[in-house]
């Protein structure tokens, strides 16, 4: 392999690396969010049993800390599920699909990506 080669398989290299960087990112940030909201769901059942358990022992402290941790998980899982969904929307009104085309931004300038025919087009 000659010089001017290896200096463009390494820029290549560098290259491919910021395009797939973001979107290795995004996917691990999409699946923390994912983790974090189903550990809140399952901690909020959890804390339900434990207020239920509580109830048919007539035990008020077990029952008022299990029904406390239930209140606190399900509001955390509600915000974990909002946030979720925000992140979701923001990122379809930047990248949505209708029939054959692809439409994105770029740089502040609206595009669609013809998926029949590959071709981009400004809009």
């Amino acid at each position: 392999m000659n010089k001017n080669t290896g200096i463009a398989a390494i820029a290549l290299a560098a290259m491919s690396t910021g395009i797939v960087a973001p979107l290795a990112a995004h996917a691990a940030d999409s699946a923390k969010t994912q983790k974090q909201k189903n550990d809140w769901r399952n901690l909020a059942i959890g804390a339900g049993v434990i207020a239920g358990h509580g109830l048919l022992n007539h035990n008020s402290t077990e029952t008022l800390i299990g029904a406390a941790g239930a209140a606190y998980s399900a509001k955390k899982y509600e915000d974990a599920r909002k946030k979720q969904s925000q992140d979701n929307s923001y990122r379809a009104r930047y990248h949505r699909t209708t029939g054959d085309r692809k439409y994105y931004t770029y740089h502040g300038d609206r595009y669609y990506l013809n998926l029949k025919t590959g071709e981009r087009v400004k809009l």
